[in-house]
């Protein structure tokens, strides 16, 4: 794995799922197990972190960083890039775009997992919004010619539903009750953040202590699948179903 923008080799980063978000963290919060679950199904799975997470109330970029390579390894995550931007100054301008776009190219990824655009820390919505024009720019040949590796564009973009300010309905629910514990533990890696909390900004409110009503949300996600938890995600396009014998989730 690597920590950096421009760390390591180009050869080898490649991956099938890549998640982007804006602080180490987030990820492990909104889609940790739907990243497990990819991995144990023998996919290539790759977590590219914006910022360094240095404005945190908590920790400290040295200690963040140290926390997510931990993490990485324990959802079995093979590569884990930062692209160093400022932690609550993103913006979704040219400089970034570029930044952005090389990386996408440089891993080459089919589904690419953004936050929901809409949210309250600023990050979590620009962020969103950065990445998915990365993914279109990526694919124009005659974007950035001759630098950042060749015309690539990710086939499907999908949204993890951050739990609280998100407005829509889920497009579907992955079942993670196999992988649960390995997306709590993963979370357990950021202790400088998360022991002995009782929120996680905005993705999960104050009033209870932040392991338990992460547990509490999976469970309800879960339970709208007939399972015993699951991660909420959002598509802005209809999918297609080929067979509707082979529709899960019983309807009464």
């Amino acid at each position: 794995m690597n920590d950096g923008p421009t760390a390591g080799r180009p050869d080898g980063q490649t991956v099938d799922l890549l998640a982007i978000a804006a602080h180490r963290d987030d990820v492990e919060l909104t889609c940790g197990g739907t990243l497990a679950k990819a991995v144990k199904a023998g996919h290539r799975v790759g977590i590219l972190d914006l910022t360094q997470g240095e404005m945190g109330t908590r920790g400290d970029a040295a200690t963040r960083a140290a926390e997510a390579e931990r993490a990485a390894k324990t959802l079995g995550v093979a590569v884990r890039l930062n692209a160093g931007m400022r932690d609550a100054h993103l913006t979704n301008d040219e400089t970034s775009r570029k930044q952005i776009v090389e990386l996408i190219r440089r891993t080459k990824p089919k589904v690419v997992i953004l936050p929901f655009p809409i949210g309250r820390h600023p990050d979590h919505r620009i962020s969103s919004e950065l990445a998915r024009d990365a993914c279109y720019l990526a694919g124009l040949a005659k974007y950035e010619p001759g630098k950042g590796g060749e015309a690539y564009r990710p086939f499907k973009v999908l949204y993890a539903l951050a739990y609280r300010e998100d407005p829509v309905k889920p497009t579907f629910v992955v079942d993670i009750s196999e992988l649960f514990e390995t997306k709590m533990e993963a979370i357990r890696c950021y202790a400088s953040q998360f022991t002995g909390a009782k929120a996680a900004g905005e993705i999960h409110p104050t009033g209870q202590d932040l392991y338990e009503l992460i547990r509490v949300q999976a469970a309800h996600y879960g339970s709208l699948i007939r399972r015993r938890y699951g991660e909420p995600f959002y598509t802005s396009e209809t999918q297609e179903v080929d067979d509707v014998l082979q529709l899960g989730v019983q309807s009464m």
